[in-house]
């Protein structure tokens, strides 16, 4: 006969909801599991109330691992329940620090990243769009964007794209996949975008050629939370483009993102930094941000360098103030 816990007992294990917080599924797909593969907690608490151990968490992230693989359940399930467990420590509690990293099967290793990394890592790998939707919103609401961002969507990404760099590439569907729904993520968390206002909006783009726009879709998402006006033109904006859309525009800031030192101009930026508008005598210049890794080196003449997400929020909302 299994051991009953009393229903009042601190710290015996975590609830079937944070379970599957932590394994980045359904909290049905848990119980699913449980009722159909007997995956359940060994131990009960009274009544309807049910908690997990670690090593309870340790047979279903070994479920998830498997099926991630394209095992079929019911198999999963067995392997899963027939696995010894790893030596766990005292039971896990929704209050207590992220468990340390793991790695089982085709997991992705994501060093001492938040544990909402680990299922959103899990809910890619298995291409679950649904689960990948409320895990990710449910980060940006918890976190706030910036956070959210930075210590959540950023290792994530950085993990699969790790995955499918050392897997000969078996792996591009699932960072294609996780990358376009965090840019869905990002366009429903953002507010309502935000009236332009005279000598206060910010431009953003990315330099010719450069197609990666997740992070300045963060970044025009953090702006307009905090009420400032962005015109947002992403991914390789031609020069000619770019030039006639800060004309038009007028803008206090314009940040131009590369993610890689061959798409970065430098004597494109220092160009938007020296253009000029408006009336003689009171002629006004943009202030230009460079934005992301290939900017990496010198310095480009005229320009500002931001380092990480919080800095360059920082830096355009003293500029659209102005």
């Amino acid at each position: 006969m299994s051991e009953r816990i009393e229903d009042d007992a601190p710290g015996v294990g975590l609830t079937t909801g944070e379970v599957a917080r932590r394994l980045g599924v359904a909290p049905t797909t848990v119980r699913t599991w449980d009722h159909r593969y007997g995956l359940g907690p060994d131990r009960h608490t009274g009544g309807r109330h049910r908690r997990w151990t670690p090593e309870d968490v340790a047979r279903l992230e070994r479920m998830c691992a498997l099926t991630a693989t394209g095992i079929p359940p019911a198999e999963a399930a067995r392997l899963a329940r027939e696995t010894p467990a790893p030596e766990t420590g005292p039971a896990p509690s929704a209050r207590s620090s992220p468990a340390p990293a793991s790695r089982a099967g085709n997991g992705l290793r994501l060093g001492d990243a938040r544990q909402e990394c680990k299922g959103i890592a899990r809910a890619a790998l298995r291409l679950d769009a649904a689960t990948l939707d409320r895990l990710l919103l449910d980060a940006i609401r918890e976190h706030g964007l910036v956070a959210a961002w930075t210590e959540v969507i950023v290792p994530t990404l950085q993990a699969v794209g790790r995955k499918w760099e050392s897997s000969g590439e078996r792996y591009v569907e699932v960072e294609h996949f996780l990358s376009w729904h965090v840019s869905g993520a990002l366009r429903r968390a953002a507010p309502d975008t935000v009236p332009g206002r005279p000598g206060a909006t910010v431009v953003l783009a990315c330099a010719p050629g450069e197609n990666h726009t997740l992070a300045l879709e963060v970044l025009s998402a953090a702006l307009a939370e905090r009420g400032i006006p962005v015109r947002m033109f992403g991914g390789a904006l031609p020069v000619e483009s770019l030039i006639a859309a800060v004309r038009r525009t007028g803008p206090a800031a314009v940040g131009l993102w590369a993610q890689s030192r061959t798409t970065a101009s430098r004597p494109l930026a220092a160009h938007v930094a020296s253009m000029e508008w408006g009336v003689r005598g009171a002629r006004r210049s943009p202030s230009v941000l460079t934005l992301g890794p290939g900017w990496s080196g010198r310095p480009t003449p005229g320009t500002a360098r931001p380092h990480g997400l919080a800095d360059a929020v920082t830096a355009l909302e003293g500029l659209a103030a102005r």
